[in-house]
């Protein structure tokens, strides 16, 4: 799964990509800007920020937010195991509330 963050939008657009997808996680940027300008689209969605380290910090409960009603009844299983998945790798924050995500710059639609 990806979130994907539209910035040529106004205002800027971030959905939730391929949410049946739990083997992949990220964050694709469209359009320009930088990382101030990441940071508030994921803010102003509720959806996470981005991190001193340039990666994204999502929030676990924006990614259920997105996924529903466009998943099955087993997501929820599948995702809990991305998680924990995450979490072993130290991709989680402390409270489990966010996960690391890479950023894609000037990926293709």
């Amino acid at each position: 799964m990806r979130i994907e963050v539209d910035l040529d939008a106004v205002p800027p657009l971030v959905a939730l990509a391929e949410p049946a997808d739990c083997g992949r996680f990220s964050v694709a940027v469209h359009g320009p800007g930088g990382q101030d300008a990441l940071d508030g689209a994921l803010r102003g969605a509720a959806a996470g920020r981005v991190a001193e380290d340039g990666d994204a910090r999502v929030a676990v409960d924006a990614v259920r937010r997105m996924a529903a009603g466009s998943v099955g009844p087993d997501w929820e299983d599948d995702f809990a195991a991305m998680l924990g998945y995450a979490e072993s790798k130290g991709w989680m924050d402390e409270g489990g509330t966010e996960i690391q995500a890479h950023v894609e710059w000037g990926t293709p639609r």
